[in-house]
């Protein structure tokens, strides 16, 4: 998973990356030849007296030291630029592939782990795409360099490199290998701490009022000590991987001037030579060490990319059509025809064979007890969700051969829990029309019943909106989403029981001004209230995901004994009917 990551989205950086490898080729070659210069100072120059050998090589370990220091830092600068491109192009495709998804998708991975995915795992391959072209690429050019160098430095120690390089390998081996599981329960576990945290803080409001502080904190406390947990098992290996090496180096060091020193004393070597070699041994074992981090890290990218590939790779339920119609004649008309939706795994339909058609200039109203298949009935109109058999159409055209802008540009949908996005009142009216102004903007909050607490608003349009909108009521929240669909002029309305927040005085007068201003409109409204829909011209009782009545407020009274029941749990039919 992590390469075919790598291959895909580094691919239109090949330029940058082959910058990368010959820059850091050229440095480290640079510095493998410092060791032998400075061996020559020695030998030919601090040993003999010869004060201008030692002023023309030290000149010379000026400027390749120069080149070295020149080539390590644009190597770096190209780099973490590669990396950083690589992590926004990323982060840019998770984002666009989930705005694909359908309700079926967003809820099998849940928001919380999506948005882990697209942070804290994307920072991980970015992390470890950084390392890899500061330090992976220069670490096997200094190890085979090095053991070149060291082995015209002197053959007779060479043997110390064959020992020393897999000793240092092989432990550092042994502790990433116990890395790799824990770093994928690690990233499943900071899942779990966001998901706690997030229900937490959405819920706070509950918590506070059945007084589950405790339970809360005590959910949120093993959470999070499972992670400090797995963390620190982690930190533990890490943690031994310097004195591991110190201890391999160190070792290699003495043997290095003990066995150094012998062939000194019996002429086979030079001091030169031996300072030389010892300094090719510690540039060899630092690229392994190099190496061998990065494979540490490599098990953390290497879950994280498989998050992020488990991401990009799920298709969405929802398939775009490879012949969209791009054009409607029709004026709104929707229809259902033996409409179904089984979600997986379910061992019955949501909803099963509901047939009925929503005109132009009518208001078609959906009523039914709680988890009839209303809501999910309604989310067919704009594709949230396919249907498993039947259709649904809009102006004759089958909602899933539409193009996606073209459906979505002629419905507007008031969501059952209104949400607003950070930003001012005007920025969220022009959510769905970017170029209404400000005369179009409160001509729909007047109809929405919203214009008197806008006005009262510090700015007014331009007052602030934290996220989600929870610096206005639940109430005020609910009309400012149905203003925003007015201002879009749609040709098709949803209300998804848009009204259980308002008063019932408010209601009424919203649904009066509403009349007018969707008079040429084919409006939607799922209510749980009688009085929401009682005028509506046509009224879909469901039951059990079924249609078992449909016609008008009167009618229905007279013939769908379930919708009698409904309004006889609100008010008595002898009141409705008045």
């Amino acid at each position: 998973m992590l390469i075919q990551l790598l291959r895909r989205f580094l691919a239109r950086y090949r330029g940058l990356l082959v910058a990368v490898v010959v820059l850091q080729l050229i440095g480290t070659m640079a510095s493998l030849y410092l060791p032998s210069l400075n061996a020559a100072i020695i030998d030919d120059g601090v040993a003999k007296g010869d004060t201008n050998f030692i002023w023309r090589a030290g000149g010379i370990m000026l400027a390749v030291s120069l080149v070295q220091i020149i080539c390590s830092i644009a190597a770096v600068y190209l780099g973490a630029k590669t990396a950083m491109l690589f992590g926004r192009d990323i982060r840019g495709a998770i984002f666009d592939h989930v705005q694909t998804f359908s309700a079926r998708e967003l809820n099998r991975f849940g928001a919380p782990s999506l948005i882990t995915r697209n942070t804290n795992d994307v920072q991980q391959v970015q992390m470890l795409v950084l390392l890899t072209c500061t330090m992976l690429v220069a670490a096997p050019i200094t190890m085979v360099g090095g053991i070149v160098m060291a082995l015209r430095e002197d053959v007779g120690l060479s043997w110390l490199v064959v020992v020393a390089v897999p000793v240092l390998a092989g432990a550092i081996g042994l502790v990433v290998l116990r890395m790799g599981p824990l770093f994928r329960v690690m990233q499943t576990r900071i899942d779990i701490v966001n998901r706690v945290l997030r229900e937490q803080i959405t819920g706070i409001r509950v918590v506070r009022a059945f007084v589950r502080e405790p339970y809360e904190t005590e959910r949120f406390s093993r959470a999070n000590a499972n992670l400090t947990a797995t963390a620190t098992s982690v930190g533990r290996l890490m943690a031994s991987i310097f004195p591991i090496v110190m201890f391999i180096m160190n070792i290699s060091s003495v043997a290095v001037l003990w066995f150094g020193a012998r062939r000194i004393d019996s002429g086979q070597m030079e001091i030169g030579s031996l300072t030389a070699f010892l300094t090719y041994l510690v540039q060899i074992l630092m690229s392994v060490m190099m190496a061998t981090f990065l494979l540490m890290i490599a098990p953390r990218a290497a879950v994280c990319a498989e998050r992020i590939k488990e991401v990009l790779d799920t298709d969405s339920s929802v398939v775009l059509p490879s012949h969209p119609v791009t054009t409607l004649r029709g004026a709104g008309v929707v229809s259902f025809q033996a409409a179904e939706f089984t979600y997986p795994g379910a061992d019955h339909p949501v909803v099963h064979d509901v047939t009925f058609e929503a005109l132009p200039g009518q208001t078609t109203a959906i009523i039914g007890s709680t988890g009839s298949g209303k809501s999910t009935l309604i989310s067919l109109i704009p594709r949230l969700v396919d249907t498993t058999a039947g259709s649904v159409k809009v102006d004759g055209v089958e909602v899933r051969e539409m193009d996606p802008d073209l459906l979505w540009s002629r419905i507007g949908l008031v969501p059952q829990k209104p949400f607003l996005f950070s930003g001012t009142v005007a920025s969220n009216l022009r959510y769905g029309h970017p170029t209404a102004t400000d005369e179009e903007l409160w001509a729909a909050l007047k109809v929405a019943q919203a214009d008197d607490f806008v006005a009262e608003m510090t700015g007014q349009l331009e007052a602030p909106i934290t996220q989600g909108g929870t610096n206005v009521s639940g109430g005020q929240r609910q009309r400012l989403s149905i203003a925003r669909a007015l201002v879009k002029k749609p040709e098709i309305y949803v209300f998804d029981d848009s009204f259980s927040a308002l008063d019932v005085a408010t209601d009424a007068r919203l649904r009066a001004a509403l009349r007018s201003e969707t008079r040429d409109a084919a409006v939607v409204i799922v209510g749980q209230r009688v009085a929401t829909i009682a005028d509506a011209d046509k009224i879909v009782v469901l039951e059990d995901g079924e249609v078992v009545g449909a016609g008008t407020h009167d009618e229905l009274l007279a013939s769908c004994p379930t919708y009698v029941e409904i309004v006889d749990s609100q008010l008595s039919a002898q009141e409705a009917a008045a």
